[in-house]
């Protein structure tokens, strides 16, 4: 999996025979600059992107590749036991209101490097039975979070998503849908002011208070108000939007951090209450819950319920998305649907992923 931080790939080795699915190893590879800045850029429309496109997904498929190789090599797995790899690719325009959503990547390649099968093109089934392609967690989520209380799964990636997971047997639907921004434009401030990837631990943005007033500004962004399905990218929460919604504020670039922190606790907690109030709990995932004060923050937004990282439930923050994707591929070899449509706003549900055989 590589997300919308576009900081690099995280690969697990999962194991989907049992419930609920483990992950048995991880390994982490970091994309070089100019791999990141290259992919970040194709995220906005610029000159010659075809054939940039198809260099960057070469490029990005073969630190697919490494990746695969530390994993297997870090669980003295062979290649020849693994059934199946799940290749998400590098996002770098969804536009499901126009039908379309295009993920960087090149799964023949990687069947050619890795030796093992390859699923990949997760989303586009999605989109073309009406829906938005994403969030595409929510069916692992189940599998992986669900219990006997209401649940919110909340994935805090450069972009933030919510799972809603009613009780085992409940007749209520799962909800799902992005939230708003998460690590994408703290990652971004932490390197434009202060020349660090990200804000490690959240110790920077605890330093100063945020700014109310710019908060109430970023905050009047219609996206947060609009009901689901909805999803979103960079292509909407991009340096320009920030750049926008600041105006001619002259603030510290610690309290702007801050702010921009406390912007992802709200935007959460406001859409656990409005959509999923019932939630008993609230599980975080992915980068962010690597960052103590936006966890903190959190614990504000969404109190009385608690927050707990997904590592209390067995799997390491920074590896579910990665296992779901893995968990999407086994879906698609066992021919067993891997949307879900009341979270992405699908027909139906639908077998996610198309093979490429080795």
């Amino acid at each position: 999996m590589s997300g919308t931080s576009v900081d690099g790939v995280d690969a697990v080795l999962a194991d989907c025979s049992s419930a609920p699915p483990k992950s048995l190893a991880h390994a982490y590879r970091a994309f070089s600059g100019e791999l990141r800045v290259t992919l970040i850029q194709l995220c906005s429309p610029g000159p010659d992107e075809i054939e940039r496109s198809g260099v960057a997904a070469r490029e990005l498929t073969q630190v697919y590749a490494a990746a695969i190789d530390d994993v297997l090599q870090a669980a003295g797995v062979a290649r020849s036991a693994v059934r199946a790899i799940g290749a998400h690719g590098q996002t770098v325009r969804h536009r499901p209101h126009l039908g379309f959503s295009v993920q960087l990547n090149a799964p023949a390649l990687l069947a050619e490097l890795a030796g093992i099968d390859v699923v990949a093109d997760f989303r586009s089934r999605d989109v073309a039975a009406g829906g938005q392609g994403a969030p595409l967690a929510s069916r692992f989520h189940i599998a992986a979070f669900g219990g006997p209380l209401p649940r919110a799964v909340v994935n805090i990636g450069g972009i933030s998503n919510l799972t809603g997971l009613p009780r085992a047997g409940a007749a209520a639907p799962v909800i799902g849908f992005d939230t708003g921004p998460g690590n994408l434009l703290l990652d971004h401030w932490m390197q434009e002011h202060f020349a660090m990837p990200f804000d490690r631990g959240g110790a920077m943005a605890a330093s100063v208070e945020p700014d109310l007033q710019l908060l109430d500004a970023l905050l009047e962004e219609p996206f947060f108000e609009e009901p689901p399905p909805k999803s979103s990218g960079r292509e909407l929460f991009s340096p320009a939007w920030l750049e926008r919604k600041m105006g001619n504020r002259k603030l510290k670039p610690a309290t702007v951090l801050a702010t921009l922190t406390r912007l992802t606790a709200v935007v959460i907690g406001r859409a656990v209450n409005r959509w999923f109030s019932q939630a008993a709990d609230i599980v975080v995932c992915g980068g962010g819950a690597r960052n103590a004060t936006l966890l903190r923050m959190l614990e504000t937004a969404c109190a009385p319920r608690p927050v707990l990282a997904s590592s209390a439930l067995g799997v390491e923050p920074d590896q579910v998305e990665a296992l779901a994707f893995a968990w999407l591929a086994h879906a698609h070899i066992a021919g067993q649907p891997g949307n879900v449509p009341s979270v992405t706003g699908a027909q139906g549900g639908r077998i996610l992923g198309a093979l490429y055989p080795t």
